[in-house]
């Protein structure tokens, strides 16, 4: 019969040979660390942020410019296919004169065929205030005639680091003949 001390110092070695084997890789591409060394030790807080986003497609400095037309071979009302890049104004009232917060960046594509429906991504770049340099970064679907739409907050820096939540898109005016809209955005997100 083999020696029980045998097999317990077996299973020991083993079990510490696994455990540096992991610890090893571990350390060579990736490891856990402490929480509160990226300042997570905080409560995490719910903040909200009105603004309005001004998607300026006219006149001599359009914030807002097609980098991809929609193919001509689609006969489609939708422009299917668009896709506009945009550095686009963040104010904190509905006219272009009010107070500048930051710029939204990104781009916005037609993702439907069948209906006007926007595939948003997007970085709120802010420079006002204690948010200055910090982003809030929206991805997700923007159904436009929709009276609202919400879409998933995915991320942020600064501020928002691990940032998540959702944003409210409502359109407050729209000019159908040069494209120019202003749109109301509640963004509720959850940081640290």
């Amino acid at each position: 019969m083999p020696n029980p001390h045998f097999f317990l110092t077996f299973s020991l070695l083993l079990l510490l040979s696994c455990h540096l084997l992991n610890g090893q890789e571990d350390s060579e591409f990736g490891h856990a660390i402490e929480r509160k060394l990226l300042g997570l030790k905080r409560k995490e807080k719910l903040s909200h942020f009105k603004f309005y986003w001004h998607d300026i497609l006219s006149g001599r400095n359009p914030t807002s410019v097609s980098v991809v037309p929609p193919t001509l071979k689609l006969n489609t009302t939708t422009a299917f296919g668009l896709v506009n890049m945009i550095d686009n104004p963040l104010t904190l009232g509905p006219e272009m004169s009010s107070k500048l917060v930051g710029k939204a960046q990104g781009f916005y594509a037609s993702a439907s065929q069948t209906e006007i429906d926007l595939l948003m991504a997007m970085n709120f770049a802010f420079s006002d205030g204690k948010y200055n340099g910090s982003t809030i970064t929206i991805l997700g679907r923007n159904c436009v005639f929709n009276k609202v739409r919400e879409m998933p907050v995915i991320g942020g820096s600064g501020l928002f680091r691990f940032a998540r939540g959702y944003a409210e898109a409502r359109t407050h005016w729209v000019d159908y003949k040069s494209g120019d809209a202003t749109v109301e955005y509640n963004v509720y997100v959850m940081h640290y």
